[in-house]
């Protein structure tokens, strides 16, 4: 299994990159690429405009998924709003599934925090029934959130002490 191989793969990219956002590429395309069975992986983020929407984010799949989801709709809107992990083995099942694609047959969300506060959701979908209800899948996605999670927390750290550092020195020179 990749698994292991990722979460290290990761933990290494984490401590050189520069933002979230370019670590959610990397873990959406990653897992994408290495775990067959995950047919789409992506990352939904709270809106920083109305905290009650999620937006889409970096992301890899074989469809189009929502632009936009609230946080009363939907698993992944679910997730954020209860801030915990919600899986559905069949989504045909689940009331709260929005359908983007027939195809998808089970599916995790796993909220991402920052703050003390939902950042958003890790979200995976797959073409097969009960892909995440073995414990290593859902410790897997709960790894990779973790991992996420603290790069948020560090960038998030980092912008009020970089706005300081140039307010004390006047804008950087390029």
């Amino acid at each position: 299994m990749p698994h292991k191989y990722l979460i290290r793969e990761f933990e290494d990219f984490v401590r050189t990159s520069s933002d979230a956002e370019s670590l959610m590429e990397y873990v959406s395309h990653r897992i994408h690429t290495h775990i067959p069975r995950y047919n789409w992986v992506g990352f939904y983020l709270t809106d920083p405009k109305n905290p009650t929407t999620l937006m889409l984010g970096p992301h890899t799949g074989s469809f189009t998924p929502n632009q936009r989801i609230s946080l009363n709709e939907g698993l992944c809107g679910t997730a954020a709003a209860i801030g915990g992990v919600v899986v559905a083995d069949n989504v045909a099942e689940d009331p709260r599934y929005l359908q983007v694609s027939d195809m998808v047959k089970s599916q995790i969300s796993m909220p991402l925090k920052a703050g003390g506060r939902t950042a958003g959701v890790f979200h995976i979908e797959s073409y097969f029934l009960s892909t995440f209800g073995p414990a290593l899948e859902r410790e897997f996605v709960a790894t990779c959130a973790g991992i996420v999670e603290r790069c948020l927390e560090r960038t998030r750290a980092q912008v009020p002490v970089m706005h300081a550092l140039s307010l004390a020195h006047g804008p950087a020179k390029l």
